[in-house]
């Protein structure tokens, strides 16, 4: 199953392009009649119909139930739609809290709240969203296309399962709960129930819920799509936003440049935006094109509706994707994206040991800017700090036992230097 985060620039019009490229994944079967039927699914939290039909179940209309509760609604033959219904979600994991924690509220006197007061809170929709997408997991499709938040918020998103379980892992260390065998004790002894056995058990179930969602971001099978309307704004964005990406580990298989004018104009006013737009994309190409097809997707006068509007930006991103290996077209290519390789941006190398004895540990950053990257070791994690981004990062077992004697950033990469320490590296006679 391949997984298609798609994501941008707000306003850039993501989650068109998300749709388009739903269904040019749902009807590949038809463009070619030996491959083999798909099922995709597309996945939204916005509320508008972007598809031509509602994303939610009503009369007329197949549905389906996917895991964790979410249903999904068939748009045309091969491809189905779900809406993220996050306040609905919000309200039912919080119910679902206060009764796991009823011994302890009950202890405090507090008065639990009911279904009908409840309004989700902020970041409610990203939970919900992340929730969707390791659901979606489980099921029976080829492919997952994902509307997702704008660049920042994405990058944010997708790095806060590792965050939550480093947390957990902090807080709540696994060897304690071993304890658990005496809580009965402990609470004849006090006179109360304790209620550390919830709080253990829902750690657990929150760590093994947090573990499916990062194996889903982590698959090679997982790519994020990049959509951006051409421009000196968008280009400062996405370059910082590219940094971001590499230090988290986020692949970008495609960037999508949208809305693009028609060149040559004989109107002054529109060929001068044109000449901002294809300078901007002379530089993505060059940016982004060894390792991220650049796609264009020209400006359709009005705003896409409906299936054979979706279908012609489905045709635009076939006819501008570049050509893959010998033998394949266009669409081969922009359908095929996602497969994992070996000169990933974001590839960590450990340089073999110099002559002085030292190790080079060697992290991609492009786009970073030095007096942006700071760094800081804590115990067997690397703490880096790259403009708004941070990062911890575990170190491999071979640098534990060194310490950092220097950095430096060069060329778009980050390289620190490591220098065994002698009280815990081998002597050798």
């Amino acid at each position: 199953m391949r997984q298609v985060l798609v994501t941008g620039l707000g306003g850039a019009g993501r989650t068109t392009v998300a749709a388009a490229t739903a269904l040019v994944a749902a009807e590949s079967a038809a463009v070619n009649p030996d491959a083999p039927v798909t099922r995709v699914l597309f996945l939204s939290t916005d509320p508008a119909p972007v598809l031509g039909v509602p994303v939610a179940p009503a009369p007329g209309l197949r549905t389906t139930e996917l895991s964790d509760g979410f249903h999904a609604v068939e748009i045309t033959e091969g491809l189905w739609a779900a809406r993220i219904d996050s306040a609905a979600r919000f309200r039912t994991e919080f119910l679902a809290l206060q009764e796991r924690a009823s011994t302890a509220l009950d202890l405090l006197g507090a008065t639990r709240l009911a279904d009908e007061e409840l309004t989700e809170l902020p970041g409610s929709e990203q939970a919900a969203l992340l929730r969707a997408l390791a659901a979606a997991a489980l099921g029976d499709w080829d492919t997952v296309v994902v509307d997702m938040p704008p660049v920042r918020e994405t990058i944010a998103l997708l790095a806060l399962p590792e965050q939550l379980r480093r947390y957990l892992r902090r807080l709540l260390p696994p060897e304690r709960q071993a304890a658990r065998a005496l809580r009965p004790l402990l609470a004849s002894f006090a006179g109360v129930p304790m209620p550390a056995h919830w709080l253990y058990e829902t750690t657990a179930r929150l760590d093994a819920e947090l573990a499916a969602v990062q194996q889903v971001i982590e698959s090679p099978d997982t790519v994020l799509r990049l959509v951006a309307e051409p421009g000196l704004t968008a280009a400062d964005a996405l370059r910082t936003a590219r940094t971001g990406l590499a230090l988290h580990d986020l692949r970008i298989d495609q960037v999508i440049a949208n809305r693009v004018l028609p060149r040559h104009s004989a109107d002054p006013w529109l060929a001068g935006l044109a000449a901002q737009q294809e300078k901007t994309l002379h530089e993505w190409y060059d940016e982004w094109g060894p390792h991220s097809p650049v796609s264009e997707v020209a400006h359709a006068g009005r705003d896409p509706r409906g299936l054979d509007a979706l279908r012609d930006i489905g045709a635009e991103l076939h006819r501008h994707t570049a050509r893959g290996p010998a033998g394949t077209t266009a669409a081969d290519t922009y359908l095929a994206a996602g497969t994992p390789g070996d000169d990933l941006p974001s590839k960590r190398v450990i340089d073999q040991r110099s002559e002085d004895g030292t190790f080079v540990w060697v992290l991609s950053l492009p786009g970073a800017v030095k007096g942006d990257v700071h760094l800081v070791r804590r115990g067997e994690e690397l703490v880096l700090t790259v403009g708004p981004f941070r990062r911890i990062v575990p170190l491999p077992s071979l640098l534990r036992r060194c310490t950092v004697s220097g950095a430096a950033l060069t060329d778009g990469a980050l390289r620190v230097r490591f220098t065994p320490d002698p009280d815990l590296w081998p002597r050798t006679r």
